[in-house]
């Protein structure tokens, strides 16, 4: 065995105790660590002939980059729409790597057992039907290319072949209202082409699709399609009706995949359930666990009504990885061969902290969200653009500065935001989807972005 090596492997107790130590700084720091850091080249070093073994690298690490990672886990994070990471799920986390199983094959271990009763978990929790299945993937970018490659498959057998034996065969109709961006990039990914997607008007300043225009789009279509719908747009958290998409089911064939990341979870409290009413029906489902479960990147998952389906699209014919059974491997049933147990994390999290926990996160997430609607309408260089759903805010400056405002928040590092743009206007985006995030830090948000105006006013 190499020496750095061995050596490392005889002090593994010191190893793992001076990382926890040093996550344990970070996770106690989060409160003064800068939210966003502006852009930081690092100079990069050669590979080392020799090892410099743990100690010398985790220096190298603290050092170069760590000083430049943002506070991302932190509570006054919020762009995109990211969740932090609850304590038990760290700890999943970390059992994850220790156990470093691969459960893609249930030949030599439990770890898809354990994944099958997450999935089920998770049905319960999102108020799905007990014959959905369902899988681990990375994010919401491969659950919406796993629900579209199945719908993919469904419209080939509608037209009596299959497009995973012989490839796509003509083109697929697939209709949206506001499909969000790793919809188009899963479209790409599958040799359907980002042009395929045909956009239906939304109803008058809504980003929920117009029910009405969409029957026309079917009746007029000639084949068998795809409806991609929204539970949870990124800018304002619109959802389609999608009570009203599935009676159109009943008239016109076409696959529904419906796009939840985040707004899925709104099934956790009475407050929101009306707002994805329908959803157990879908043919297919894509939900981010990294968002609102606050679990760590990378983990999502894809549901559906459709396990065959979901077989012949992803099958793995290796004699060593074994042939599908009645209850096949995760090797047929995902992308990818060899994967992480993601459902780890997220087995902790709902065991320790249960539906009624992440009623309360969501719900808390959607009053500040509410909060701070109320202070961007009292302030009179602010415009709120839409109406606040659940827990997204957006808006802009009256004085359309919004770039030179999220550059100075950045530099800051007190808050971070995402700019974006809706109907045509310029504007900001603040999620809220955090555990961790209370009153207090909402003072600190409201306290730094009038500093960021009085800021403005001085130039």
């Amino acid at each position: 065995m190499n020496p750095i090596l061995e050596n490392d492997l005889q002090h593994m107790d010191s190893i793992l105790e001076k990382t926890m130590q040093t996550a344990l700084g970070v996770l106690n720091g989060l409160e003064e660590r800068r939210v966003a850091v502006p852009p930081h080249h690092a100079q990069t070093v050669d590979l080392p002939e020799t090892g410099l073994g743990f100690d010398v690298t985790l220096e190298q690490f603290m050092l170069r980059y760590a000083p430049f990672f943002s506070g991302s886990a932190g509570s006054r994070y919020l762009g995109f729409v990211t969740g932090g990471t609850t304590p038990a799920a760290l700890a999943g986390d970390w059992l994850t790597s220790a156990f470093d199983q691969n459960p893609t094959s249930g030949l030599d271990s439990s770890a898809p057992d354990l994944e099958r009763e997450t999935i089920a978990m998770l049905c319960q929790f999102f108020g799905l039907p007990s014959d959905y299945d369902g899988v681990f993937v990375s994010g919401a970018t491969m659950s919406n290319f796993v629900g579209l490659a199945m719908a993919r498959e469904w419209i080939g057998q509608q037209h009596g072949y299959s497009v995973a034996q012989n490839g796509v065969q003509g083109t697929i109709p697939i209709f949206s209202g506001a499909a969000h961006s790793s919809t188009y990039k899963a479209l790409s990914m599958l040799g359907l082409g980002r042009n395929q997607l045909q956009t239906v008007p939304c109803l008058p300043n809504r980003e929920a699709i117009d029910v009405a225009l969409l029957e026309e789009r079917l009746a007029a279509c000639a084949a068998p399609a795809t409806v991609v719908a929204n539970a949870g747009t990124v800018n304002t958290v619109d959802f389609d009706d999608l009570t009203a998409i599935l009676e159109l089911k009943k008239r016109y064939p076409f696959w529904l995949h419906v796009d939840a990341a985040f707004g899925g979870f709104a099934a956790l409290s009475p407050r929101y359930q009306h707002l994805v009413t329908g959803l157990g029906a879908a043919d297919s489902i894509c939900i981010d666990a990294h968002k609102w479960l606050n679990v760590p990147y990378d983990a999502a998952m894809s549901f559906s009504l459709h396990p065959k389906l979901r077989l012949e699209v992803f099958q793995n014919s290796a004699v060593y990885l074994g042939m599908p059974t009645e209850t096949p491997d995760f090797v047929h049933l995902t992308p990818e061969n060899s994967r992480r147990l993601r459902a780890l994390p997220a087995w902790f999290t709902l065991q320790a902290y249960g539906r009624s926990g992440y009623q309360e996160i969501v719900e808390s997430c959607c009053d500040l969200a509410t909060q701070l609607a109320a202070r961007i309408l009292s302030d009179a260089r602010l415009v709120l653009l839409a109406e606040v759903r659940m827990n997204v805010v957006c808006f802009a400056l009256k004085n359309e500065q919004n770039s030179k405002f999220l550059e100075l928040l950045r530099q800051q590092g007190e808050v971070f935001m995402t700019p974006t743009a809706l109907h045509g206007q310029a504007g900001i985006r603040a999620a809220f989807s955090n555990w961790r995030t209370t009153a207090t830090d909402l003072e600190r948000i409201w306290s730094a972005m009038q500093h960021c105006f009085n800021q403005m006013e001085a130039i």
